[in-house]
């Protein structure tokens, strides 16, 4: 499969939907930047801790009908915002996948995974999808 980008009268493509393309002569990359800052921003994570993966391995989320209820407004909103970024990041599809499952009753324990699912993006702000050049 060979991709290529033409030239059009408006010069290269650079921002499209959220995505960040960079055309260089190897290659292209892809990122959403811009959209990640935004993100952390709308949900007032500028000061948060970082997160070095974006869940914990023994993580295991249940409907747990015991723990407290959270604004089903932000979690879907979280939620939303963190599907729309797995464009350029799909190895956190899983993650986030997993965690929207709950968004009919999301509780505490559902809230906190989300959270460190943005904690962990905004330690790796700059990871993008690379497409070399091939041939």
């Amino acid at each position: 499969m060979k991709i290529e980008f033409e030239m059009s009268i408006m010069g290269e493509l650079n921002y499209f939907l959220e995505l960040q393309i960079k055309q260089k002569s190897d290659g292209i990359f892809i990122d959403q930047v811009k959209y990640t800052r935004q993100l952390i921003k709308r949900f007032e994570f500028e000061d948060a801790k970082l997160s070095k993966t974006p869940m914990a391995t023994t993580t295991k989320l249940d409907k747990n009908e015991q723990s407290i209820n959270v604004n089903i407004k932000l979690y879907r909103s979280m939620i939303g915002s963190l599907l729309y970024l797995t464009t350029s990041r799909s190895y956190i599809m899983f993650n986030v996948c997993l965690c929207a499952r709950f968004q009919s009753c999301p509780k505490e324990s559902h809230l906190i995974v989300v959270k460190r699912i943005i904690r962990y993006l905004k330690g790796t702000i700059g990871i993008g999808l690379w497409y070399p050049k091939i041939g």
